[in-house]
């Protein structure tokens, strides 16, 4: 039964907000910045949980790097954690990043989520000279790195990122490690996650049937493995809370198919029916709230939720997040 592997995982609900830290070119980026912040801000106050910015590299857009902005706004913010999702692990070196994200949980006195995936576009492999092919063995290999540096251990390893000898992350010693979240969609990634040790992020995609088998999937392999299930179970929703469930579906149907549309490299097979009716959480905020119980129900600990979308305006995604925060948020 889910619920006897289940056992020991932290049960307690939270609900996270990825934020959209790409803008239109030409547009003021003084403002975006500071429209940014004010969404953080607004988000800590409303209670979520956790925020959380994408990336990417070569994109049609002004995009801000996500390490950089996340230190900025840890000094805006006071309570709320600050996660990458996903940052693209294979694309760097792990002992230059074990350092700078260590800079930024301490910046954020201990806020960062280090939540990781492979990538998906070649084009970015390509300008950093990494084979496309090794994507998956160099997120395994730098995320192990990244677990022993992180807990104070002094590495000698010779890997696909150069020769370690005695590497030691001081900044490491007496604190709490971020914790790291790794994203997959399929039974490898999710193996690969749980053989870590490490929390799996769930993509924004499968039914709730889906996802309560990939669930004990995930907790079996990690109990087989490493004996125990980590604390976090975090999933990533589309979601749009509107006043009613028909405004709702009528407002973000031409957002959702223009995202979905614009994922050309991912080979998702969903089609806008199937996002309305299965993968995204868009109705009303009792609508809403019942999905996230239903995903609790399962074993998720945490619900990122996406609510900005191409071509939205701002203040379409602010009435929605508003409403999350102030009519479902106060539920869970």
């Amino acid at each position: 039964m889910l619920d006897d592997v289940l056992v020991g995982v932290n049960r307690k609900f939270g609900v996270g907000l990825f934020m959209t830290s790409y803008f239109q070119i030409g547009t003021d980026n003084g403002q975006n910045v500071l429209n940014l912040v004010e969404r953080a801000q607004t988000a800590e106050s409303l209670g979520f949980k956790s925020l959380f910015l994408g990336h990417h590299y070569l994109s049609a857009s002004n995009f801000l790097q996500p390490i950089s902005t996340l230190a900025y706004l840890a000094a805006h913010t006071k309570r709320i954690l600050l996660g990458l999702g996903v940052f693209l692990l294979p694309l760097h070196n792990p002992l230059a990043l074990a350092e700078e994200l260590a800079t930024v949980h301490v910046l954020s006195k201990g806020r960062l989520i280090a939540g990781f995936g492979c990538g998906y576009r070649e084009r970015e492999f390509q300008a950093f000279g990494i084979p496309y092919a090794q994507r998956f063995s160099r997120l395994e290999e730098c995320a192990s790195l990244l677990v022993r540096l992180w807990n104070g251990e002094a590495v000698s390893d010779v890997g696909s990122y150069g020769t370690l000898s005695n590497a030691t992350v001081h900044l490491a010693s007496g604190w709490e490690p971020p914790e790291i979240w790794l994203g997959a969609f399929g039974e490898v990634g999710i193996k690969r996650s749980a053989r870590l040790g490490l929390s799996w992020l769930a993509g924004p995609d499968g039914t709730v049937d889906i996802l309560a088998e990939r669930v004990k999937l995930f907790c079996d392999t990690a109990v087989k493995s490493t004996g125990a299930i980590p604390k976090e179970l975090p999933l990533v929703r589309e979601v749009y809370v509107g006043e009613t469930d028909e405004e709702a579906i009528e407002f973000a149907r031409p957002y959702l198919e223009k995202q979905y549309s614009d994922y050309k490299s991912w080979d998702h097979g969903l089609t806008i029916e199937k996002i309305l009716q299965g993968t995204a959480v868009v109705g009303s905020p009792d609508t809403v709230l019942r999905r996230f119980r239903e995903y609790q129900n399962i074993g998720f600990t945490q619900v990122v939720v996406r609510s900005e979308w191409p071509g939205m305006s701002l203040e379409s995604s602010s009435r929605s997040i508003e409403l999350l925060g102030q009519e479902v948020l106060p539920y869970l």
